[in-house]
């Protein structure tokens, strides 16, 4: 049997069953089946976590307290009630503090964990890797050693690196690497600490406004200083609809436009808002008309299912998918799962 310590989960609360039953109690429910006009659609999530004590004690951290722990049973019921077929799992980077023989240590160990959950499921579970972006020729190498030996589908990386942003030229082997393995990129925010001070009070600002800011910030340097036109072939996932950018990138074409010196320095290929059409976006953005304006800002095409899971922000994913009436059938089922399943490279896709 698997033990509780071999997989355990990342959650903001105790998965709860019906009539607040916990999960591990309740009733096995019946899964959920999606359908798209008479056909079942196989559905994929890209954006779920997962995280290893064993790795975060390497750097005297802490996992998170038993009570908000779940087992890869309860993991498998969430995901039967919600409809979601499929995870991929990744982890969010908590070290890129770390030198670099304990983030070689750590990330293997990660990494290896994360190929035996996919094992133990491949039904359920495939991961994308970690690696140690703080040492880019490191973080190549273990993007490769992951694909290559292991089987995962590509690297989960922050929004951020150290202070320093995802175009920054260090990382250039790193993202080299990523276009000729051609696997996913899936960027997930890890805080905007310089902006700390002012993300203080209620509401919980560093992360209901700081996490989507920090992944607009990564986006819009890729883009300015000329990252994907360096590396055009780059297959790049964003968290969260990919913060604030879709919803207001007319302006970023508009700077260029109303202070043409202001984009001199790195000349772009071609408009900033076109380099929307080669990324991709967790349609995590809860409500059918948020969805339909990211889909017409970027395009269905490059839209996919993202839950957050075991985070309970939306339980509703594939609802809001389903009912947004402006999608056609066809681009349904492709945010469910099968423009995942091309970037995943499942099922020879």
């Amino acid at each position: 049997m698997t033990s509780r310590r071999d997989f355990m989960f990342f959650t903001g609360c105790a998965l709860m069953g019906a009539a607040g039953v916990p999960a591990a109690q309740a009733q096995a429910p019946r899964r959920r089946e999606v359908v798209v006009n008479g056909k079942r659609v196989k559905t994929i999530d890209v954006h779920a976590h997962v995280g290893f004590p064993e790795a975060m004690a390497l750097m005297g951290m802490k996992f998170a307290p038993p009570q908000l722990t779940t087992t890869m049973q309860d993991r498998i019921k969430a995901m039967d009630e919600q409809g979601i077929d499929m995870e991929a799992l990744t982890i969010n980077a908590y070290w890129y503090g770390a030198n670099r023989d304990v983030a070689e240590k750590l990330i293997e160990l990660q990494n290896n964990k994360l190929a035996e959950i996919v094992a133990k499921q491949p039904d359920r579970f495939v991961a994308l890797a970690s690696v140690a972006l703080q040492h880019p020729d490191l973080a190549a190498q273990q993007l490769e050693h992951a694909v290559k030996k292991l089987g995962l589908r590509g690297a989960g990386v922050g929004g951020s690196v150290a202070g320093l942003e995802l175009s920054d030229p260090k990382f250039h082997p790193f993202w080299k690497k990523a276009e000729e393995l051609g696997v996913l990129v899936f960027i997930h925010p890890i805080g905007t600490a310089e902006l700390k001070n002012r993300l203080q009070g209620n509401g919980g600002l560093e992360n209901t406004i700081g996490n989507p800011l920090e992944t607009t910030l990564a986006l819009s340097h890729l883009i300015f200083e000329g990252t994907l036109d360096r590396f055009p072939g780059l297959k790049i996932c964003a968290a969260h609809g990919g913060g604030y950018l879709p919803s207001y990138a007319p302006r970023s074409d508009h700077i260029c436009l109303t202070f043409p010196d202001r984009c001199a320095s790195v000349p772009l290929k071609k408009k900033p808002t076109e380099y929307l059409k080669q990324l991709y976006f967790d349609a995590l953005v809860f409500t059918p008309e948020a969805l339909r304006h990211l889909a017409a800002q970027v395009g269905p095409s490059q839209l996919v299912l993202g839950s957050d899971y075991p985070f309970p922000w939306d339980a509703n994913t594939v609802d809001h998918i389903m009912k947004t009436p402006q999608l056609t059938d066809a681009q349904r089922v492709d945010i469910l799962g099968g423009t995942a399943a091309k970037l995943l490279k499942l099922n020879g896709g």
